[in-house]
């Protein structure tokens, strides 16, 4: 299962996040991007209850992370 992570950082760690973005586990790409969310990270996952895990345990905590939106890839 493959995801779309578009992450909102607070002003000033955007480059800090997408670097320990890159460092997890799933993480296959993580990017800077312009627009209404600052980074956007690709996340691969055996099936949706691993993807919750990575996403609630590995992702959100970053310190910088203020929001996230998850888009399932269904055509993979």
């Amino acid at each position: 299962m493959k995801a779309y992570m578009l992450i909102t950082i607070h002003t000033g760690q955007i480059e800090q996040v997408v670097e320990h973005l890159r460092r997890v586990d799933g993480v296959i790409e993580a990017n800077m991007a312009f627009g209404p969310y600052d980074a956007v990270a690709v996340v691969e996952a055996e099936d949706i209850k691993a993807l919750g895990k990575t996403m609630a345990t590995n992702i959100q905590p970053i310190p910088g992370v203020l929001d996230t939106l998850t888009c399932l890839v269904v055509d993979d």
